[in-house]
């Protein structure tokens, strides 16, 4: 029997079942949803925003989204003992027989999952990070757009790209050369009182990070745009963010033969992001 993943744990349909069956389209097509955060002291970090995205999501694909009682009811069952630690949620679309087609009735499967915190360089904080510029180009699919699908092998094989530990994050573009997003992240672009980041009309994923600062530009005295720009525009921004639900916001210091000095407007985000 293989041994668990250290501090890992897990509910399925809020149950410690060992095993999800192995004709469950989530692994047969990665026909599902998930998401990531923080809980505190056993309260998850923005559950409302998270729920609804994943209400969302599920909705998105035509798959049953989990009650929210019952999601609540496992988080609070795995996550005891009052230590700060990461949820996962996955819905799968449930279990069928050979084929795509779905058949009538299915049933979802919901997974949660706690782990150990993400433990990232203070570095990061306070003196920037580096990226790389991905080879792998996403396609264009709108259905799919903004979607936190369970099918993510194109980030998969974009992460794949380098080994330098000194590297944070890869960006990537679109099949029409649209900056998108970063492998485990969303990106900002800040033009004077200007921050830009890029349109998920056609792929990419929509984070919770990413929609609070949306709401949040205007505190920082900042103009939001969602719109299509391309990898010279990006390159001719002053300050540049990566952001998730994880480690919050950094400042981009060194990308594609360019350094940027370190500034404030990540920290400045962080904090907002982390409250």
């Amino acid at each position: 029997m293989n041994q668990e993943p250290q501090n890992t744990q897990y509910l399925i349909n809020g149950k410690p079942s060992p095993s999800l069956s192995v004709v469950d389209r989530g692994l047969a097509y990665g026909d599902g949803v998930f998401r990531t955060f923080i809980v505190k002291s056993g309260v998850p970090h923005h559950w409302e925003l998270q729920y609804l995205k994943l209400l969302h999501d599920c909705r998105a694909l035509g798959i049953t989204c989990p009650k929210n009682d019952d999601l609540i009811s496992d988080i609070q069952t795995l996550f005891t003992g009052g230590t700060d630690a990461v949820a996962k949620i996955i819905v799968t679309r449930g279990e069928s027989s050979r084929g795509y087609a779905v058949p009538d009735g299915i049933q979802a499967n919901r997974i949660v999952i706690k782990s150990a915190m993400a433990t990232y360089p203070l570095s990061n904080q306070t003196q920037g990070v580096k990226l790389h510029l991905c080879e792998l180009k996403l396609g264009l699919q709108a259905k799919l757009a903004g979607v936190k699908h369970l099918n993510r092998l194109e980030n998969v094989l974009a992460r794949m790209e380098w080994n330098d530990t000194n590297v944070a994050d890869g960006l990537l573009l679109d099949s029409n050369d649209n900056v998108i997003e970063c492998t485990m992240s969303n990106i900002f672009a800040r033009y004077d009182n200007d921050l830009i980041t890029p349109s998920l009309e056609e792929c990419g994923v929509a984070g919770i990070a990413r929609a609070r600062i949306i709401e949040s530009a205007k505190r920082f005295n900042l103009n939001i745009k969602i719109e299509r720009f391309k990898l010279n525009k990006l390159m001719q921004a002053e300050e540049i963010i990566i952001c998730n639900s994880l480690f919050g916001a950094w400042q981009v210091v060194g990308f594609n033969g360019k350094q940027w000095a370190k500034q404030g407007l990540d920290s400045q985000l962080r904090e907002m992001l982390i409250n």
